[in-house]
């Protein structure tokens, strides 16, 4: 597996709106773009500091796993998700060769048309990694 570099770190809010004022008139960071996943559960705002992004993650449900994540941690910092220049899949088959616990055993969509995988944080030293590729 060749990780390229931090893709972005996804952080939950309650509300995008009432976060964005921090990052962008506090921090000075500028928002390019919000979407909503609808699969997820979650919409999304992506601001950039360098060549890494930050993702702000808003519950669009009361079942999304970020609802759940505020719920029972509060906001903050969600995962950290890596670029992975070499395929998720051939990622994942290596990781879960090594003895790591899988939360998606396939890349599937995300936001930004990426293809994503998450791994368990129980197998992860309690941070929830997700892998990242470009379509």
């Amino acid at each position: 597996m060749k990780i390229s570099h931090i893709e972005h770190l996804g952080i939950a809010v309650q509300s995008i709106e009432e976060a964005l004022p921090y990052y962008e008139n506090v921090l000075g960071l500028k928002c390019y773009n919000i979407e909503t996943v609808e699969d997820q559960k979650v919409r999304t705002a992506f601001l950039k500091v360098g060549d890494t992004k930050i993702e702000l993650l808003e519950p669009t449900s009361p079942e999304s796993t970020i609802a759940k994540f505020i719920e029972n941690k509060g906001a903050g910092v969600h995962h950290v998700a890596f670029a992975i220049e070499d395929g998720v899949a051939n990622a994942l088959a290596e990781i879960e060769a090594a003895g790591v616990r899988l939360i998606d055993k396939a890349p599937r969509k995300g936001a930004e048309g990426l293809n994503i995988a998450f791994l368990h944080p129980k197998s992860t030293l309690g941070v929830l990694t997700e892998l990242c590729e470009k379509p």
